[in-house]
């Protein structure tokens, strides 16, 4: 498994969370989850402008194993989707944290210190 970046916030179900400027909040999946999913063949994206609240299911990935809900790490607007992945959804096995999905203009910026840090998070995957 990859290191698990010290700069991105966890959900426990396995998404990493981004603060960029703007209060935009960058999401993707953990190295972790798609290491667990296997190859990943679709990935369905929010559209934009929707309006989500923190923990709401808002997007979806399959593999060829099974397939596996993404939730919102921060309640706000979704401002921006990866088109790329929905083409070429591999991108994330290939590299889980330099592979965006969304991006949320966040509501409360302060949602994501809800979250765990990457000491956190690697100690959830190993219990």
């Amino acid at each position: 498994m990859s290191d698990t970046p010290e700069n991105l916030k966890y959900a426990e179900t396995h998404e990493w969370a981004k603060l960029e400027d703007g209060n935009i909040v960058r999401v993707g999946i953990t190295d972790f989850a798609q290491s667990e999913l296997g190859d990943i063949v679709f990935i369905g994206l929010p559209d934009v402008g929707r309006v989500v609240k923190v923990g709401e299911q808002l997007a979806v990935v399959e593999s060829v194993k099974t397939a596996s809900d993404l939730f919102s790490p921060v309640s706000g607007s979704v401002v921006a989707v990866n088109d790329v992945v929905q083409d070429e959804p591999e991108h994330v096995n290939d590299a889980a944290y330099q592979t965006w999905l969304f991006c949320i203009k966040a509501d409360n910026p302060a949602e994501l210190e809800q979250l765990l840090d990457a000491d956190g998070y690697r100690n959830f995957i190993e219990e």
